[in-house]
Protein backbone atom coordinates (compact mmCIF):
# COMPACT_ATOMS: atom_id res chain seq x y z
CA UNK A 1 0.00 0.00 0.00
CA UNK A 2 2.78 2.40 0.94
CA UNK A 3 4.64 1.60 -2.29
CA UNK A 4 1.52 2.41 -4.30
CA UNK A 5 1.15 5.77 -2.56
CA UNK A 6 4.83 6.64 -3.14
CA UNK A 7 4.55 5.63 -6.78
CA UNK A 8 1.38 7.70 -7.18
CA UNK A 9 3.02 10.70 -5.47
CA UNK A 10 6.11 10.39 -7.67
CA UNK A 11 3.93 10.26 -10.78
CA UNK A 12 2.01 13.37 -9.68
CA UNK A 13 5.28 15.19 -8.87
CA UNK A 14 6.60 14.47 -12.35
CA UNK A 15 3.48 15.84 -14.01
CA UNK A 16 3.62 18.87 -11.71
CA UNK A 17 7.22 19.56 -12.81
CA UNK A 18 6.22 19.17 -16.45
CA UNK A 19 3.28 21.54 -15.92
CA UNK A 20 5.52 24.15 -14.29
CA UNK A 21 8.04 23.78 -17.15
CA UNK A 22 5.25 24.35 -19.69
CA UNK A 23 4.14 27.36 -17.65
CA UNK A 24 7.66 28.78 -17.84
CA UNK A 25 7.61 28.35 -21.63
CA UNK A 26 4.27 30.15 -21.86
CA UNK A 27 5.51 33.02 -19.65
CA UNK A 28 8.59 33.57 -21.83
CA UNK A 29 6.46 33.35 -24.96
CA UNK A 30 4.10 36.04 -23.61
CA UNK A 31 7.07 38.17 -22.57
CA UNK A 32 8.50 37.81 -26.09
CA UNK A 33 5.23 39.13 -27.51
CA UNK A 34 5.26 42.08 -25.08
CA UNK A 35 8.93 42.83 -25.81
CA UNK A 36 8.41 42.73 -29.59
CA UNK A 37 5.23 44.80 -29.58
CA UNK A 38 6.12 47.46 -27.04
CA UNK A 39 9.65 47.48 -25.61
CA UNK A 40 11.49 46.80 -28.88
CA UNK A 41 9.50 49.44 -30.79
CA UNK A 42 10.20 51.97 -28.01
CA UNK A 43 13.94 51.21 -28.13
CA UNK A 44 13.88 51.49 -31.93
CA UNK A 45 12.23 54.93 -31.76
CA UNK A 46 14.85 56.08 -29.27
CA UNK A 47 17.64 54.72 -31.51
CA UNK A 48 16.32 56.70 -34.48
CA UNK A 49 16.73 59.90 -32.47
CA UNK A 50 20.47 59.30 -32.08
CA UNK A 51 22.80 61.31 -34.38
CA UNK A 52 24.05 58.15 -36.13
CA UNK A 53 22.18 55.46 -38.07
CA UNK A 54 24.47 52.66 -36.87
CA UNK A 55 22.54 52.19 -33.61
CA UNK A 56 19.29 51.83 -35.55
CA UNK A 57 21.00 49.40 -37.92
CA UNK A 58 22.15 47.27 -34.98
CA UNK A 59 18.62 47.14 -33.52
CA UNK A 60 17.13 46.14 -36.88
CA UNK A 61 19.83 43.51 -37.49
CA UNK A 62 19.32 41.89 -34.07
CA UNK A 63 15.51 41.92 -34.12
CA UNK A 64 15.28 38.30 -35.33
CA UNK A 65 17.95 37.01 -32.90
CA UNK A 66 16.19 38.74 -29.99
CA UNK A 67 12.91 37.02 -30.84
CA UNK A 68 14.67 33.65 -30.91
CA UNK A 69 16.57 34.49 -27.71
CA UNK A 70 13.39 34.59 -25.61
CA UNK A 71 12.26 31.28 -27.10
CA UNK A 72 15.67 29.73 -26.40
CA UNK A 73 15.95 31.03 -22.85
CA UNK A 74 12.40 29.83 -22.14
CA UNK A 75 13.33 26.29 -23.20
CA UNK A 76 16.59 26.53 -21.22
CA UNK A 77 14.92 27.59 -17.95
CA UNK A 78 12.11 25.04 -18.42
CA UNK A 79 14.50 22.14 -19.06
CA UNK A 80 16.82 23.17 -16.22
CA UNK A 81 13.80 23.17 -13.84
CA UNK A 82 12.99 19.55 -14.65
CA UNK A 83 14.72 16.98 -12.43
CA UNK A 84 17.03 15.61 -15.12
CA UNK A 85 20.35 13.83 -14.76
CA UNK A 86 23.57 15.81 -14.37
CA UNK A 87 24.95 14.74 -17.74
CA UNK A 88 21.73 15.83 -19.42
CA UNK A 89 21.94 19.25 -17.75
CA UNK A 90 25.50 19.68 -19.00
CA UNK A 91 24.41 18.90 -22.55
CA UNK A 92 21.55 21.41 -22.23
CA UNK A 93 24.01 24.09 -21.07
CA UNK A 94 26.28 23.31 -24.04
CA UNK A 95 23.38 23.52 -26.46
CA UNK A 96 22.28 26.84 -24.95
CA UNK A 97 25.80 28.29 -25.22
CA UNK A 98 25.98 27.20 -28.87
CA UNK A 99 22.55 28.74 -29.40
CA UNK A 100 23.77 32.09 -28.01
CA UNK A 101 26.81 31.99 -30.31
CA UNK A 102 24.49 31.26 -33.24
CA UNK A 103 22.26 34.23 -32.33
CA UNK A 104 25.25 36.60 -32.17
CA UNK A 105 26.45 35.31 -35.55
CA UNK A 106 22.92 35.65 -36.94
CA UNK A 107 22.79 39.29 -35.85
CA UNK A 108 26.24 40.09 -37.26
CA UNK A 109 25.24 38.34 -40.51
CA UNK A 110 22.24 40.68 -40.82
CA UNK A 111 24.37 43.68 -39.85
CA UNK A 112 26.83 42.96 -42.67
CA UNK A 113 24.11 43.16 -45.33
CA UNK A 114 24.83 45.35 -48.35
CA UNK A 115 22.04 47.74 -47.30
CA UNK A 116 23.62 48.32 -43.89
CA UNK A 117 24.78 51.84 -43.01
CA UNK A 118 27.86 50.31 -41.38
CA UNK A 119 29.78 50.08 -44.66
CA UNK A 120 28.75 53.60 -45.59
CA UNK A 121 30.17 54.93 -42.32
CA UNK A 122 33.40 52.94 -42.71
CA UNK A 123 33.78 54.29 -46.25
CA UNK A 124 33.36 57.87 -45.05
CA UNK A 125 35.81 57.40 -42.17
CA UNK A 126 38.49 55.87 -44.42
CA UNK A 127 37.71 58.24 -47.30
CA UNK A 128 36.91 55.26 -49.54
CA UNK A 129 34.25 55.51 -52.22
CA UNK A 130 31.77 52.73 -51.45
CA UNK A 131 29.86 52.26 -54.70
CA UNK A 132 27.28 49.75 -55.87
CA UNK A 133 29.96 47.23 -56.85
CA UNK A 134 32.26 47.46 -53.82
CA UNK A 135 29.43 47.43 -51.27
CA UNK A 136 27.97 44.00 -52.19
CA UNK A 137 31.50 42.58 -52.50
CA UNK A 138 32.47 43.74 -48.99
CA UNK A 139 29.13 42.52 -47.65
CA UNK A 140 29.63 39.01 -49.04
CA UNK A 141 33.20 38.91 -47.72
CA UNK A 142 32.09 40.01 -44.23
CA UNK A 143 29.29 37.44 -44.18
CA UNK A 144 31.69 34.63 -45.09
CA UNK A 145 33.99 35.69 -42.24
CA UNK A 146 31.05 35.80 -39.78
CA UNK A 147 29.88 32.31 -40.77
CA UNK A 148 33.42 30.90 -40.55
CA UNK A 149 33.96 32.37 -37.07
CA UNK A 150 30.54 31.21 -35.84
CA UNK A 151 31.11 27.63 -37.05
CA UNK A 152 34.63 27.59 -35.56
CA UNK A 153 33.50 28.82 -32.13
CA UNK A 154 30.58 26.38 -31.99
CA UNK A 155 32.84 23.50 -33.04
CA UNK A 156 35.34 24.48 -30.34
CA UNK A 157 32.47 24.60 -27.83
CA UNK A 158 31.74 20.94 -28.57
CA UNK A 159 35.38 19.91 -28.22
CA UNK A 160 36.45 19.70 -31.86
CA UNK A 161 40.12 20.53 -32.47
CA UNK A 162 40.04 23.59 -34.73
CA UNK A 163 43.83 23.98 -34.60
CA UNK A 164 44.28 20.54 -36.12
CA UNK A 165 41.80 21.41 -38.85
CA UNK A 166 43.64 24.65 -39.67
CA UNK A 167 46.98 22.79 -39.69
CA UNK A 168 45.49 20.26 -42.07
CA UNK A 169 44.46 23.09 -44.37
CA UNK A 170 48.04 24.40 -44.25
CA UNK A 171 49.47 21.01 -45.28
CA UNK A 172 46.96 20.66 -48.09
CA UNK A 173 47.21 24.29 -49.15
CA UNK A 174 49.43 23.63 -52.14
CA UNK A 175 47.18 20.92 -53.53
CA UNK A 176 44.13 23.11 -52.91
CA UNK A 177 45.76 26.09 -54.64
CA UNK A 178 46.62 23.99 -57.68
CA UNK A 179 43.11 22.56 -57.87
CA UNK A 180 41.43 25.94 -57.37
CA UNK A 181 43.79 28.13 -59.42
CA UNK A 182 40.96 29.22 -61.74
CA UNK A 183 38.75 30.18 -58.79
CA UNK A 184 41.63 32.12 -57.21
CA UNK A 185 42.34 33.84 -60.55
CA UNK A 186 38.67 34.86 -60.76
CA UNK A 187 38.75 36.15 -57.19
CA UNK A 188 41.78 38.35 -57.85
CA UNK A 189 40.20 39.42 -61.13
CA UNK A 190 37.15 40.58 -59.17
CA UNK A 191 39.39 42.50 -56.75
CA UNK A 192 41.12 44.22 -59.70
CA UNK A 193 37.77 45.18 -61.24
CA UNK A 194 36.55 46.61 -57.92
CA UNK A 195 39.73 48.56 -57.12
CA UNK A 196 40.35 49.96 -60.61
CA UNK A 197 36.61 50.49 -61.28
CA UNK A 198 36.55 50.32 -65.09
CA UNK A 199 32.76 50.11 -64.79
CA UNK A 200 29.90 50.11 -62.29
CA UNK A 201 26.62 48.22 -62.11
CA UNK A 202 24.29 49.62 -64.76
CA UNK A 203 27.09 50.74 -67.12
CA UNK A 204 27.07 49.89 -70.81
CA UNK A 205 30.40 48.22 -71.62
CA UNK A 206 31.97 46.51 -74.60
CA UNK A 207 34.77 43.92 -74.57
CA UNK A 208 36.09 41.54 -77.25
CA UNK A 209 33.86 38.81 -75.77
CA UNK A 210 30.62 40.61 -74.84
CA UNK A 211 28.69 43.89 -75.00
CA UNK A 212 25.83 44.94 -72.77
CA UNK A 213 24.81 46.34 -69.38
CA UNK A 214 26.53 45.22 -66.16
CA UNK A 215 24.01 43.62 -63.78
CA UNK A 216 26.10 42.10 -60.98
CA UNK A 217 29.64 41.24 -59.92
CA UNK A 218 30.48 38.34 -57.61
CA UNK A 219 33.66 36.68 -56.34
CA UNK A 220 33.84 34.50 -59.45
CA UNK A 221 32.18 36.29 -62.33
CA UNK A 222 30.41 39.35 -63.71
CA UNK A 223 26.90 39.18 -65.17
CA UNK A 224 26.25 41.27 -68.27
CA UNK A 225 22.86 41.60 -69.97
CA UNK A 226 23.20 41.93 -73.73
CA UNK A 227 20.92 44.04 -75.92
CA UNK A 228 19.19 40.79 -76.95
CA UNK A 229 18.17 40.51 -73.24
CA UNK A 230 20.38 37.46 -72.68
CA UNK A 231 22.56 37.31 -69.55
CA UNK A 232 26.22 36.47 -70.18
CA UNK A 233 28.34 35.37 -67.21
CA UNK A 234 31.99 36.27 -67.78
CA UNK A 235 34.74 34.97 -65.43
CA UNK A 236 36.49 37.85 -63.67
CA UNK A 237 39.91 36.58 -64.72
CA UNK A 238 38.87 36.89 -68.37
CA UNK A 239 37.21 40.27 -67.98
CA UNK A 240 40.11 41.82 -66.06
CA UNK A 241 42.57 40.90 -68.84
CA UNK A 242 40.48 42.30 -71.70
CA UNK A 243 40.28 45.86 -73.02
CA UNK A 244 37.02 47.33 -71.73
CA UNK A 245 35.19 50.18 -73.44
CA UNK A 246 32.78 51.91 -71.07
CA UNK A 247 30.28 53.74 -73.26
CA UNK A 248 28.43 55.08 -70.21
CA UNK A 249 31.48 57.13 -69.20
CA UNK A 250 31.34 59.14 -72.44
CA UNK A 251 30.90 62.86 -71.89
CA UNK A 252 29.76 63.23 -75.50
CA UNK A 253 29.18 60.95 -78.48
CA UNK A 254 31.03 61.14 -81.80
CA UNK A 255 29.56 61.28 -85.31
CA UNK A 256 31.99 60.95 -88.20
CA UNK A 257 31.33 60.22 -91.89
CA UNK A 258 32.29 61.07 -95.49
CA UNK A 259 29.71 62.69 -97.75
CA UNK A 260 30.40 62.12 -101.46
CA UNK A 261 29.08 64.58 -104.10
CA UNK A 262 29.32 64.30 -107.86
CA UNK A 263 32.36 65.48 -109.84
CA UNK A 264 30.10 67.82 -111.81
CA UNK A 265 29.57 69.99 -108.71
CA UNK A 266 30.90 73.55 -109.27
CA UNK A 267 33.58 74.79 -106.85
CA UNK A 268 31.38 77.69 -105.64
CA UNK A 269 28.48 75.34 -104.81
CA UNK A 270 30.79 72.94 -102.96
CA UNK A 271 32.25 75.79 -100.87
CA UNK A 272 28.74 77.03 -100.07
CA UNK A 273 27.74 73.55 -98.89
CA UNK A 274 30.79 73.35 -96.61
CA UNK A 275 30.04 76.75 -95.08
CA UNK A 276 26.31 76.09 -94.57
CA UNK A 277 26.84 72.62 -93.03
CA UNK A 278 29.43 73.99 -90.59
CA UNK A 279 27.19 76.92 -89.60
CA UNK A 280 24.24 74.55 -89.14
CA UNK A 281 26.30 72.39 -86.74
CA UNK A 282 27.53 75.44 -84.81
CA UNK A 283 23.97 76.68 -84.32
CA UNK A 284 22.51 73.27 -83.40
CA UNK A 285 21.47 73.06 -79.72
CA UNK A 286 22.34 69.35 -79.40
CA UNK A 287 25.83 69.54 -80.92
CA UNK A 288 28.92 70.01 -78.75
CA UNK A 289 30.76 73.13 -79.96
CA UNK A 290 34.26 72.12 -78.90
CA UNK A 291 35.15 70.07 -81.99
CA UNK A 292 33.46 70.53 -85.38
CA UNK A 293 35.14 69.74 -88.72
CA UNK A 294 33.54 70.13 -92.15
CA UNK A 295 36.22 69.91 -94.88
CA UNK A 296 36.63 68.98 -98.52
CA UNK A 297 38.70 65.89 -97.85
CA UNK A 298 39.70 64.07 -101.03
CA UNK A 299 39.07 63.19 -104.65
CA UNK A 300 37.59 59.73 -104.53
CA UNK A 301 37.13 57.34 -107.44
CA UNK A 302 33.56 58.45 -108.17
CA UNK A 303 32.95 61.41 -105.83
CA UNK A 304 34.27 64.55 -104.19
CA UNK A 305 34.35 63.64 -100.50
CA UNK A 306 33.32 66.03 -97.70
CA UNK A 307 34.59 65.00 -94.26
CA UNK A 308 32.09 65.70 -91.43
CA UNK A 309 33.23 65.24 -87.80
CA UNK A 310 31.41 66.42 -84.65
CA UNK A 311 30.00 65.30 -81.26
CA UNK A 312 26.52 65.22 -79.78
CA UNK A 313 25.95 66.47 -76.24
CA UNK A 314 23.84 63.45 -75.31
CA UNK A 315 25.26 59.96 -74.88
CA UNK A 316 21.88 58.21 -74.62
CA UNK A 317 21.49 55.91 -77.61
CA UNK A 318 17.92 56.90 -78.53
CA UNK A 319 18.53 60.65 -78.21
CA UNK A 320 21.83 60.31 -80.11
CA UNK A 321 20.03 58.68 -83.05
CA UNK A 322 17.41 61.44 -83.05
CA UNK A 323 20.09 64.15 -83.22
CA UNK A 324 21.95 62.28 -85.96
CA UNK A 325 18.74 61.96 -87.99
CA UNK A 326 17.99 65.68 -87.60
CA UNK A 327 21.49 66.61 -88.80
CA UNK A 328 21.15 64.30 -91.81
CA UNK A 329 17.87 65.92 -92.84
CA UNK A 330 19.37 69.40 -92.53
CA UNK A 331 22.35 68.36 -94.67
CA UNK A 332 19.92 67.06 -97.32
CA UNK A 333 18.12 70.44 -97.31
CA UNK A 334 21.44 72.26 -97.79
CA UNK A 335 22.44 70.03 -100.72
CA UNK A 336 19.03 70.52 -102.36
CA UNK A 337 19.26 74.31 -101.91
CA UNK A 338 22.71 74.39 -103.59
CA UNK A 339 21.60 71.92 -106.29
CA UNK A 340 24.36 69.48 -105.33
CA UNK A 341 23.79 65.77 -105.93
CA UNK A 342 25.09 62.95 -103.78
CA UNK A 343 27.40 60.67 -105.77
CA UNK A 344 27.14 56.92 -106.01
CA UNK A 345 29.79 54.46 -107.21
CA UNK A 346 29.93 54.69 -111.02
CA UNK A 347 32.32 54.35 -113.96
CA UNK A 348 32.49 56.07 -117.34
CA UNK A 349 33.38 53.90 -120.34
CA UNK A 350 34.76 55.50 -123.53
CA UNK A 351 34.58 53.52 -126.78
CA UNK A 352 36.99 54.45 -129.58
CA UNK A 353 35.83 54.07 -133.19
CA UNK A 354 38.23 52.94 -135.93
CA UNK A 355 38.86 55.41 -138.79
Amino acid sequence: MLDNLLSRYSWLAQWEDIGIALGILIIFHVFRKIFTKYIYKLLLRLAKKTPTDIVTNIFVAFEGPLRLFFVGIGFYVALMYLPLEKNTNEIIIQVFRSFIIFLVGYGLFNLSAASSALFQKIGLKLDVEVDEILLPFLSKLARIVVIALMVSIIADEWGYDINGFVAGLGLGGLAFALAAKDAIANLFGGVIIITEKPFSIGDWIKTPSVEGTVEDITFRSTKIRTFAQAVVTVPNSTLSNEPITNWTKMGKRRISFHLGVTYSTPKANLEACLTKIENMLKLHDEIDQETIFVRFDEFNESSLDIFVYFFTKTTVWGQFLAVKEDVNFKIMEILEAEEVSVAFPSRSIYVEKEA
